[in-house]
């Protein structure tokens, strides 16, 4: 008999046996039955034990190598991950100092642009106020020639 067919016999006590009055869900059983029954599972278990371990043993040692297989693609993924976010770095690093370097230059050539700007307006100013300082000379020049014209002229 297998632990199957012992348990279907069981199940056949329970079924056979006489409720007790007033309390429909419970069954009085033949105790000595059961007995059997029960030394019964213990007399056939360990062979439906050993099938259960031999399978759990297989189970887990399944598990164990699917689970080498999968760390060690993780593993190689990771290598490869990080050979290819090493190379995108390092174009990225070299992307971003070559816009530095153009924003510093831009920077730069403004700053000098600006700065040229204001030594010409300078010097402008300073050749403007030059000039004037010379237009007035020439003008007083010219206004002493003309009072001494008048001069002479009476």
């Amino acid at each position: 008999m297998n632990i199957e067919e012992i348990l279907e016999d069981m199940d056949d006590t329970i079924d056979r046996a006489h409720p007790i009055p007033f309390a429909p869900h419970k069954v009085i059983v033949d105790a000595d039955r059961l007995r059997e029954l029960i030394n019964d599972i213990r007399l056939n278990i360990p062979a439906e034990i050993k099938r259960a371990k031999l399978i759990d043993f297989d189970c887990d040692r399944i598990i164990g190598d699917a689970k080498a297989k999968a760390e060690q693609i993780v593993q190689d993924a990771e290598m490869r991950a990080k050979e290819m976010c090493s190379q995108e770095a390092i174009q990225v690093a070299a992307r971003q100092r070559g816009a530095d370097m153009l924003a510093r230059a831009q920077v730069a050539s403004n700053e000098i642009r600006a700065g040229a700007a204001d030594y010409v307006n300078h010097l402008l100013e300073e050749a403007e106020a030059s000039l004037s300082s010379s237009l007035e000379d020439v003008r007083s020049a010219r206004a002493r020639i003309d009072d001494i014209k008048r001069k002479n002229k009476r």
